[in-house]
């Protein structure tokens, strides 16, 4: 499977850049340092790439509040790393670690 988001509507993807990460292990959609221009809707689209079809998750509404509350997250760091990572001599490792809150 290939995870990736609609930003509003197709075909306007999310690209990744320095604040924004889509996980290939859950299909999440991380934002850091959310900004006025990040308000909108996403649609998360998920791919088998050996049969290419295609299925679209609802839209979910990303909106900004002006108030500073916080809503239902709280400052915290995710982290699920494994016990041990093995890994070939020279290749990459990719280990996920984000923070999550204001």
């Amino acid at each position: 499977l290939s995870y990736a988001w609609i930003f509003n509507e197709y075909p306007s993807f999310v690209h990744q850049d320095s604040r924004r990460f889509v996980s290939q292990e859950t299909g999440n959609l991380y934002i850091a340092k959310v900004e006025t221009s990040d308000a909108g809707n996403y649609t998360c689209v998920v791919t088998n790439t050996v049969t290419n079809s295609r299925v679209l998750g609802p839209p979910t509404p990303l909106v900004l509040r002006n108030d500073g509350v916080m809503g239902e997250y709280e400052p915290k760091i995710e982290v699920q790393f494994p016990e041990t990572v093995p890994s070939a001599k020279g290749t990459t490792v990719k280990l996920e670690c984000f923070a999550l809150g204001k």
